[in-house]
């Protein structure tokens, strides 16, 4: 069983930054692709950054420039820098790893069937 462990949110005053952290543990195909997605609330859930097995990271707009999504496989443990952090990047995160995730134009796209994190908050104030 795949399990995925968030660490890293807070509060922190728009402008600021902050690292969340993504541990995962269990058997993953080496071919699976991760990301990062989060939901506002009374909104539903998006994606927003995804890298897959070889390391290709994409984005969507709403965080190009300002977000980093890196992976480290020795320790297996995703990673988010976020940078310039505005009211609207308000939400719970989540991480998940699955067959397919990526961003294309703009938006992001998930196969059906993802591993998903328990999710950590993040909350910037103006």
């Amino acid at each position: 069983q795949v399990q995925l462990v968030e660490s890293g949110g807070g509060s922190v005053q728009a402008g600021g930054s902050l690292r969340l952290s993504c541990t995962a543990s269990g058997p993953m195909y080496s071919t699976y692709s991760m990301g990062w997605f989060r939901q506002a609330p009374g909104k539903d859930r998006e994606g927003f950054a995804a890298i897959d097995s070889d390391g290709t990271v994409s984005y969507a707009d709403s965080v190009k420039g300002r977000f980093t999504i890196s992976k480290d496989n020795a320790t297996n443990t995703l990673s988010l820098q976020m940078d310039g952090l505005e009211p609207a990047d308000t939400a719970m995160y989540y991480c998940a790893a699955g067959p397919l995730i990526f961003c294309a134009g703009g938006s992001c796209y998930r196969s059906d069937a993802l591993y998903w994190g328990q999710g950590t908050r993040v909350t910037v104030s103006s």
